[in-house]
């Protein structure tokens, strides 16, 4: 996550990226963007907002040697020096279309920024910035002729939403460089993360803390509400939350023993673990330390409704993990043949 009160722009240029697999070519900037006032106050925080609300960076990656890694090569190069920007800036924009191998990747336009004086955790920094844009919208321009007004309609690049963007900053932890990235028109997971930039996520307590919850939601969601229903899944994911939030450091086994009652849900757990292991080919650590900025984060994406087929929704609290289980029962009707529940209260709101 960045802070961006103090940030500037200190090189800007723009190119156009095409499809080898189209036969579209690219088309290359030879000076740089001289901003006006206007239009420098809009470009800024549209390509630096996305990143003040993401908890998870990347680092680079490559199979043999982390220095052949093309991205990491040109960013070290500019945040040495600056005054090849405009060469450097065609290479990452070759290196980008010879990723393009099916006519599903989408040309547009690709903006290359340095910025100085980003804001991570304490200190100060310079970050390269990689944007593609990829959607343009449509929209009307007033225009005088004849002293009455007409209109024509243009594309332009929306300023509400970044379609694809990297940042780049220059600055290390054991691992390397911290890299921020956002995709907001993800047709190709391979494309922009793991062809193009070649990064992986680095080992860490914020993504270890995002791995485990995510493991927990889907295993409520794949095994827990078709085995026991949606008041056993509710309560799996609050005692799940409640366990990380008591909790400075995770330990898998402790985990299982605190939240789960039944043995068999354990081995459960266990065996749907093994195979998300496998399946997504992410390695979940057996002990970690909390992050608190993911657990908030990832907390509102969990949904504790139960959805019934009556059209009647009954949401249960997160925060609450032993609400379900005392002040709410599931029965049979056997006169109606269907099934209920039955919730216990003191007074309406």
């Amino acid at each position: 996550m960045i802070k961006r009160n103090k940030a500037s722009i200190s090189k800007f240029i723009i190119h156009k990226v095409g499809n080898k697999f189209n036969s579209t070519h690219n088309v290359f900037s030879e000076d740089i963007v001289q901003f006006d006032e206007a239009s420098y106050s809009l470009m800024l925080p549209f390509l630096l907002k996305p990143f003040g609300n993401v908890s998870e960076s990347y680092r680079f990656n490559h199979h043999s040697d982390i220095n052949l890694n093309e991205i990491n090569t040109y960013a070290s190069k500019l945040f040495e020096s600056d005054k090849d920007f405009t060469a450097i800036s065609k290479h990452i924009v070759t290196h980008l279309f010879e990723q393009s191998n099916s006519s599903q990747i989408k040309t547009g336009d690709v903006l290359i920024a340095l910025f100085e004086d980003i804001q991570y955790e304490e200190i100060f920094t310079q970050g390269l910035g990689i944007f593609k844009i990829e959607n343009k919208a449509e929209f009307f321009q007033t225009y005088l002729e004849n002293k009455s007004y007409d209109i024509f309609i243009q594309k332009g690049i929306k300023t509400s939403k970044l379609d694809k963007g990297c940042l780049i900053l220059n600055t290390c932890d054991l691992e390397g460089n911290i890299i921020h990235s956002v995709d907001n028109n993800n047709y190709d997971a391979q494309y922009w993360i793991k062809r193009f930039l070649n990064i992986k996520y680095p080992d860490d307590s914020n993504q270890h803390t995002k791995n485990y919850i995510e493991l927990c939601s889907e295993f409520s969601k794949e095994i827990v509400k078709p085995k026991f229903g949606g008041q056993e899944q509710s309560a799996f994911l609050a005692k799940t939350v409640d366990y990380f939030k008591e909790n400075e450091i995770i330990n898998t086994e402790n985990f299982k023993e605190e939240v789960f009652e039944e043995e068999d849900h354990k081995l459960l757990f266990e065996a749907y673990k093994k195979t998300y292991e496998s399946d997504y080919n992410i390695p979940i650590r057996n002990q970690f330390d909390v992050s608190e900025l993911v657990l908030k984060k990832q907390k509102q994406k969990i949904k504790t409704e139960i959805k019934l087929d009556t059209n009647i929704h009954i949401k249960l609290d997160v925060d609450a993990p032993d609400a379900s289980s005392e002040y709410m029962e599931r029965g049979y009707d056997d006169s109606k043949k269907m099934h209920f529940y039955k919730v216990f209260f003191n007074q309406e709101d």
